[in-house]
């Protein structure tokens, strides 16, 4: 079987922050499964196509055990995101195959069902009200991201988790530095800073239990299973940092989209019982989550007629795949009339989002409070530039006129 071995590796630059689609768009015809190298120097095998992104996320050939990863390639120096964060936080379900995958998936399961988090939706609404209050006085120009896009699904998640408020910012700051293309020094000392400030949390969980998710976490048990005191630190990392960045950049992505798409947000102001379905149309059309998390071939595997060998690193294009007009005609367009069934914005298979029922009713109360309360709201020049991550496809700012 052919592969891309003897092709020259793509570079993940700045341009392909700033549009990834474009690449995207070109790949998918010329060379749908490539080999590349990120921003940090990871090198990886790179899946574009819808059908195969599909496919791929769920082939048990490709493992999400962190530990099997380093003793596969000569020096850990190959593996920017082991050496830099190292196992405190790398240890939880979703970088982790059957059969601790679907134990811990397990043991938190029941705290993120559509119907516990439907029982979020009054306060998650008070906290939108709120936020579209304090825009209105800091007006008439904001960052929505600072103002709206950011903290509502902080301060859902941490309400959720009981995470001190005073704490919250910088926990914003952590995240940023982890899931950027900043130098390893500081992606280091904000891991180690993020690994102390949870391991805290956690033993204070682990003292005094209150009526909030973590400690449900903590001393969650099934079967007389429990998670390890490192497990829950782990298992604390992804929900704080998964439980709101993907709603901040669903919230910023999908408001940059409607407000360059002005007869598409006319449509849903006069018709906000789209608002569910528009959702799911920014989820596809300009998703939070540019390359899936990293996966690792343990024997050979082809997919558009390419053969990636064992042994290699694997991320799956979900933008990519989202955008695939083999998948969704038309595909380049915004259309919140369309049926985006089927996107892989939170992916596919076993390891789809816990958390997506929290991320489409989060985003579905932000568009409608936006809606309602702002609609004169323009942009107020150029957006700032995206973050320079393979995993986040976000923005910096988004400077609008109230």
């Amino acid at each position: 079987m052919p592969t891309s071995q003897d092709t020259q590796p793509l570079q993940l630059d700045r341009s392909f922050f700033a549009d990834p689609a474009a690449l995207y768009r070109d790949l998918r015809d010329e060379r749908p499964v490539v080999r590349a190298t990120g921003p940090n120097g990871l090198r990886f095998w790179m899946i574009t196509r819808y059908a195969d992104a599909r496919a791929a996320l769920n082939d048990a050939r490709m493992t999400k055990d962190p530990k099997r990863i380093p003793g596969s390639f000569s020096s850990n120096e190959d593996i920017p995101e082991a050496r830099i964060i190292g196992g405190s936080l790398l240890h939880h379900m979703l970088n982790a195959d059957p059969p601790d995958h679907t134990r811990l998936r397990k043991l938190v399961g029941r705290a993120f069902t559509m119907r516990a988090i439907a029982r979020l939706r009054p306060r998650m609404e008070e906290i939108a009200t709120e936020l579209a209050d304090r825009m209105d006085a800091a007006g008439p120009t904001v960052d929505l991201l600072d103002h709206f896009a950011f903290p509502l699904p902080m301060t859902v998640i941490c309400e959720i988790l009981d995470v001190p408020q005073d704490r919250r910012d910088e926990f914003r700051a952590w995240s940023n530095t982890l899931l950027s293309g900043s130098a390893d020094n500081e992606r280091a000392a904000a891991a180690g800073a993020m690994s102390a400030f949870l391991a805290d949390l956690i033993a204070v969980k682990s003292a005094h239990p209150g009526d909030d998710i973590l400690s449900d976490i903590v001393r969650a048990a099934e079967d007389g299973d429990s998670l390890s005191h490192s497990e829950a630190i782990a298992m604390a990392f992804l929900l704080l940092v998964a439980g709101h960045e993907t709603t901040v950049n669903l919230i910023s992505n999908g408001m940059l989209a409607l407000l360059r798409n002005p007869e598409q947000r006319a449509l849903l102001h006069s018709n906000p019982e789209l608002i569910p379905n528009a959702v799911e149309e920014f989820l596809r059309y300009d998703g939070p989550v540019n390359l899936a998390t990293i996966r690792f071939t343990t024997e050979p595997v082809e997919f558009s007629g390419t053969t990636i060998p064992a042994d290699q690193f694997v991320l799956i294009s979900l933008i990519g795949a989202n955008r695939d007009p083999d998948r969704y005609p038309d595909a380049d367009r915004l259309d919140i009339e369309r049926d985006a069934a089927g996107h892989l914005a939170f992916g596919y298979g076993i390891h789809h989002c816990l958390g997506a029922p929290l991320a489409r009713l989060e985003g579905e109360i932000a568009f409608r409070t936006l809606l309602t309360r702002f609609p004169a709201m323009a942009l107020d020049g150029e957006p700032g530039p995206h973050r320079e991550s393979t995993l986040i496809h976000g923005l910096t700012r988004l400077p609008v006129r109230l």
